[in-house]
């Protein structure tokens, strides 16, 4: 069923502190791999919420019926827990970023390492692919997604160089943009180089970061005092926005303080120290080499909710 294995399934299902009647939230069902092993550890009377945006990952949903698929964007989780009348749940699980599935998939766009169309969006049916950022985006515009998105030293000389490419062709495939930029890789570590530019673009298409940040606003209020916020993270732009909202209740990381000068926050870390993948793990599956797994507790704070 699943594509590929899961990053990290034992820590952060594990993370979760699952009850067995409990309801809880699997936020990217990708494969379904996290989803299988949730429910492995609930009861009969256990329910599970899978969010998923992109239209492959359906054919991964559980045949259980103690299993909730919602083919949308987990920015929108509001709207339906207020949809199936749920108040409040449990534990929520999200494993971020690409699946395996979607780099595996050439025709998606989404690894430097295929001939294909630069699409790279997540629900086939989204209005801008790469294409249209590489080849509409202005040169300033350009540069706000390199710097941003991809933190490149040198966005400034990228987006001039993609600007000046795209005056004689346009950049429409894998093997443009790799002409494109042939004179600005650096050779002792060109994947590292274009992965951050493909994680720009991906970021920018999809507006993963706006989607993340609206999801974690949500959750203090949607999860039970005692309840389990679990991310697992693959780049540190993520990795920034989850730290920051576990250690203080608000995106921007301030720790808000009482008359006393006590932290108020609707967390308790589980984890003070970030979880990484095991060398075992890394060997096994080389996608997990950049994870990292953070785990917060629902306190019975207000502050942030």
């Amino acid at each position: 069923m699943a594509y590929h294995e899961p990053v990290l399934l034992k820590e952060s299902v594990e993370g979760l502190n699952i009850q067995p009647g409990g309801i809880y939230m699997d936020l990217t069902l990708g494969g379904g791999g996290h989803t299988l092993e949730v429910l492995s550890k609930l009861g009969k009377k256990g329910r599970l919420i899978a969010f998923d945006q992109d239209p492959d990952a359906a054919v991964n949903v559980p045949d259980d019926p103690r299993v909730t698929f919602i083919q949308a964007n987990f920015r929108y989780i509001r709207n339906f827990l207020r949809y199936y009348n749920i108040d409040r749940v449990d534990g929520i699980l999200a494993d971020l970023g690409i699946s395996s599935h979607q780099i595996d998939e050439p025709e998606r766009g989404f690894s430097f390492r295929e001939t294909a169309r630069l699409d790279m969006r997540m629900v086939p049916s989204g209005a801008t692919t790469a294409v249209d950022v590489l080849n509409r985006y202005d040169r300033d515009a350009l540069l706000g997604v390199f710097r941003k998105y991809g933190e490149i030293g040198n966005a400034g000389r990228l987006a001039d160089t993609v600007v000046r490419f795209r005056e004689e062709r346009p950049i429409e495939t894998v093997t443009d943009l790799g002409r494109a930029l042939e004179k600005l890789i650096p050779a002792h570590a060109p994947n590292k180089y274009l992965a951050r530019v493909y994680q720009a673009l991906r970021i920018e298409v999809n507006h993963e970061l706006e989607a993340l940040e609206e999801m974690l606003v949500q959750t203090p209020a949607y999860l039970k005092t005692g309840g389990r916020l679990v991310i697992i993270t693959y780049h540190s732009l993520e990795d920034r926005i989850v730290k920051n909202f576990m250690r203080s209740g608000n995106l921007e990381g301030r720790v808000e303080k009482d008359f006393f000068g006590r932290g108020l926050t609707p967390w308790r870390l589980v984890n003070r120290k970030v979880i990484t993948p095991s060398q075992e793990e890394i060997n096994r599956n080389n996608r997990a080499r950049s994870a990292k797994l953070r785990i917060a507790e629902r306190t019975d704070h207000e502050q942030g909710s």
